[in-house]
């Protein structure tokens, strides 16, 4: 894995798993122009660890995966839906959300956050994301 922090791909007992090591991740966060950026951090054959990046008015459609989510907002400011609550997000916002409930991020400013999702998702887990990208709609 590319990237301005260390890691090291490990195949043991039918697992990959991505161990890493970032020393600050401002060095790894990255933005995109036409849609929020996910930066892989580390993964293992349960968990996946990643910066979400996004410029004011970027948007992580509201979706209902089915994964575990921890979201801790490191910098920036915005609205997100985290099962049935709707709330503003600052630094130090935590979110906890469970396998199957709500979830979605809008930018007011550029935010970024460390999420870590359990386990890693699947194809059919980003379907709904991939849809409210192409309508263009946060919810």
């Amino acid at each position: 894995m590319a990237g301005p922090h260390r890691s090291s791909r490990r195949r043991g007992r039918s697992e990959d798993s991505l161990s890493a090591l970032l020393p600050s991740y401002h060095a790894a966060a990255a933005f995109s122009h036409g849609r929020f950026n996910a930066v892989p951090v580390g993964e293992t054959a349960r968990t996946r660890v990643l910066l979400v990046c996004l410029e004011a008015g970027q948007f992580i459609p509201v979706h209902h995966p089915g994964v575990d989510l921890v979201l801790v907002v490191l910098e920036g400011e915005g609205r997100m839906v985290a099962g049935g609550l709707e709330e503003d997000v600052h630094p130090g916002t935590v979110a906890v959300v469970a396998a199957g409930e709500a979830r979605g991020l809008l930018a007011t400013a550029r935010l970024v956050a460390l999420t870590v999702v359990t386990p890693p998702p699947t194809t059919q887990d980003h379907a709904e994301v991939a849809a409210g990208l192409r309508r263009g709609q946060w919810r």
